[in-house]
């Protein structure tokens, strides 16, 4: 296992993810040292990491970490965590690597598969090393789902799955970078990967996809994987979320059946960003290559033509 007490940059320090590494940053025995956003609603830094450097303007930051490669091992950073917005990882990943750091992205950790390659490129230059959090990996119930179907001796169809996930969101969501699909890849990018990450790692890679709905708020469409024939539909509309689930004050829906069965993974979420940061400092933490499968499933989603003309449609379009 790697020594513990390093130290981290962290990029993208007021976003809605960054306290989960934060956390995750504390519970493994290393420190934060540095970081940045140009927004400085960052008060969260109080929680974890006080003593940490903030900056708000890039360049600054950039000059601070790079200081640090000539120091000791006491003040050498030795991990980059990248929390920015998607269409920024690329370039933030690139830093990381060319300031002689590893790096440990949010997902999706790039918008096309063209742009893994090119940092795989950077990491053989460099010798660093690029993580990706897939945490749903790595939760119980999905490997133990996934030890299932790849034991399966006897599977004489592929198994039908249906995957409704629904996340509501305001106003604000409209006005922010989310709503670019430039920026984020759009929504079944921006809330959708790593379910599709989820659903290849257990019932392996794309085989056909067919996109039937894509809006800004909301996505739907087939993937026949080659265990399994997926009907997924992803929303931030409210309207979308059970009359029950509202009635009980909740906002948000997730739900994921086999063969009609629902699958139950509602529970489990809390550590997992803490359990990817003690794999990845193991030395068992996944690769640009475990992330191409997902990104190159998005990538296709994202330019597809849509087309309602098939039998697989997921049956809430029915409603919309």
């Amino acid at each position: 296992m790697k020594s513990r007490n390093l130290n981290f940059g962290l990029v993208g320090a007021a976003g809605f993810v960054a306290p989960r590494h934060m956390d995750a940053i504390k519970a493994s025995g290393n420190r934060l040292v540095a970081a940045f956003d140009p927004q400085d609603s960052v008060g969260i830094l109080d929680s974890y990491f006080p003593d940490s450097d903030f900056f708000t303007v890039f360049e600054l930051f950039d000059r601070h970490v790079n200081k640090t490669r000539s120091s000791d091992n006491a003040s050498k950073v030795h991990y980059i965590a990248v929390c920015s917005p998607n269409y920024l990882h690329d370039s933030h990943i690139r830093f990381g690597l060319r300031t002689d750091c590893d790096v440990i992205c949010e997902k999706p950790v790039v918008l096309n598969p063209w742009n893994l390659e090119n940092l795989k490129m950077i990491e053989l230059e460099t010798g660093k090393r690029v993580f990706s959090i897939l945490q749903l990996r790595l939760h119980p119930s999905v490997k133990a789902l996934r030890k299932k179907i790849h034991e399966a001796t006897s599977i004489k169809k592929k198994v039908d799955v249906t995957l409704t996930y629904v996340t509501s969101r305001g106003r604000w969501y409209l006005q922010s970078w989310k709503a670019n699909g430039a920026m984020s890849g759009g929504i079944a990018t921006n809330i959708g990967v790593h379910f599709f990450d989820m659903l290849i790692f257990v019932f392996g890679r794309v085989q056909h996809s067919q996109v039937h709905l894509h809006t800004v708020t909301q996505a739907s469409g087939f993937l026949e994987l080659e265990n399994a024939r997926v009907r997924w539909f992803l929303s931030i509309e409210n309207s979308d979320v059970p009359e029950k689930v509202l009635a009980a004050g909740k906002r948000t829906y997730r739900s994921l059946t086999i063969d009609e069965e629902e699958f139950e993974f509602s529970e489990g979420f809390t550590d997992l960003h803490r359990v990817s940061y003690d794999n990845i400092m193991a030395g068992n933490g996944f690769s640009l290559d475990d992330c191409m499968p997902s990104i190159d499933a998005v990538a296709n989603i994202r330019n597809a033509d849509v087309t309602r003309r098939t039998d697989s449609l997921h049956p809430l379009l029915g409603k919309v």
